[in-house]
């Protein structure tokens, strides 16, 4: 971590030079530490020049992370302050006014306070997916609502703003309140407030519910499996013959190696998880629970389209799909087949454990298949029913008609 000194001016100005060699030399050790070369490197002689170079590494299909390229500490006046903004202008603007600001002495800036605990206490102990959730939270939520101000200045009123300017389903704003939660806990701790202001009886959060994930119908399903041989990959073959005939979740499909899949035995044995926390490059990982690591019987219909010799991981190669390859082989799916709706790999784990109860009525097995620890979580989640009102209605007049 660098450290802006020199004493306070009037004019922000005359710290630029400093400013700018701590944005070039932050941008090359963010490069040097994942071995890229910075594309920032080439236009260094004029800021105006570097305001809209990319300097962070961003993922396709990550719109949201993409908009924040800095967030760097800087140490002004003996006390570490974190800097986020999105160009390289809107972070030498930030720090000139800090440096052209008198500091309140023991005041603790949301910003700072939020962004220390996140990479002190929460980052370095949660799973990767998990913290880029968090980072997510404080950076487009938490910063923004209580910019400027103090963690000891922060009241109920201050956290319930929040909330009500927060747009979108409930989940959204539930995921911002596990993380802020979190921070004013820390701050309680440290002294800096006598209670958490969010867990005060009148904060109300409300939001839309979030969607369910339809099942596929039967029909639908029927059509998709009796039409494996039209797809023209021997990969995507395989993928859909696994994930539309096994209650697995993407991550468990993706982690799956030759010697998991038992053609004696006839069984599936699900012992790793392959992520995609930064919405590309894949990491592998132990199961989502431990209930997750299980075995599972292979569908014989999936059989005549395994394909055990393509490398360490069956879906590709010598490391796993990345989040693209994904995208794009459940494109050639869809296209290679005509399917009217997107193949969502999530549909199809939603679709068999619908049809795995709705066909043997036990929860208890469908949970097992699942990998959950509670049947709770696969009747709440996951089993939608394919009875109608109709069927409802005649199942009750043949117990109440019966002579």
């Amino acid at each position: 971590m660098k450290r802006i000194s020199g004493a306070i001016s009037s004019d922000p100005a005359a710290f630029l030079p400093q400013i700018l060699s701590y944005i070039e030399k932050s941008v090359k050790e963010c490069y040097d530490k994942n071995n890229e070369v910075s594309p920032c490197q080439a236009t260094l002689p004029h800021l105006d020049n570097r305001i809209e170079s990319d300097c962070t590494p961003s993922s396709e299909s990550d719109t949201e992370m993409a908009k924040t390229k800095i967030n760097q500490p800087v140490m002004i006046a003996g006390e570490k302050r974190w800097i986020t903004a999105s160009s390289m202008q809107e972070f030498a603007d930030k720090v000139a006014k800090l440096l052209s600001t008198p500091q309140s002495a023991g005041r603790h800036p949301f910003g700072d306070y939020a962004w220390n605990w996140f990479h002190t206490y929460s980052k370095p102990n949660i799973e990767t997916v998990t913290a880029t959730t968090y980072e997510r939270q404080i950076r487009l939520y938490l910063i923004p609502a209580f910019d400027g101000m103090d963690v000891e200045e922060i009241t109920p009123d201050d956290v319930q703003r929040l909330f009500n300017h927060m747009s979108g389903a409930k989940a959204t704003k539930d995921k911002a309140k596990i993380v802020l939660n979190q921070i004013l806990d820390a701050a309680v701790e440290d002294g800096l407030l006598l209670k958490n202001p969010l867990k005060s009886k009148r904060i109300k959060i409300k939001g839309v519910a979030s969607k369910e994930t339809p099942p596929y119908s039967v029909e639908q399903m029927r059509y998709l499996v009796q039409h494996i041989p039209e797809i023209e990959n021997p990969i995507d073959r395989m993928y859909l013959a696994i994930q539309a005939m096994h209650p697995l979740r993407l991550e468990e499909v993706l982690g799956l190696q030759p010697e998991d899949i038992d053609i004696d035995r006839m069984e599936i044995h699900v012992r790793r998880a392959v992520t995609h926390p930064n919405r590309n490059q894949p990491e592998i990982k132990d199961t989502k629970t431990g209930g997750s690591k299980r075995t599972i019987a292979l569908s014989a219909a999936a059989l005549p389209y395994l394909c055990m010799d393509g490398g360490r991981f069956l879906f590709g190669g010598d490391k796993p799909l990345s989040y693209t390859q994904v995208r794009r082989m459940c494109n050639r799916i869809k296209k290679d087949l005509k399917f009217e709706e997107n193949i969502t790999p999530i549909r199809f784990r939603t679709t068999v454990l619908t049809d795995l109860y709705e066909q043997t009525g036990d929860i208890k097995l469908a949970q097992a298949e699942a990998g959950h620890t509670t049947p709770a979580m696969t009747l709440k989640y996951y089993v939608k029913g394919r009875k109608t009102s109709e069927q409802a209605a005649a199942a009750i007049q043949r117990i109440y008609t019966a002579s």
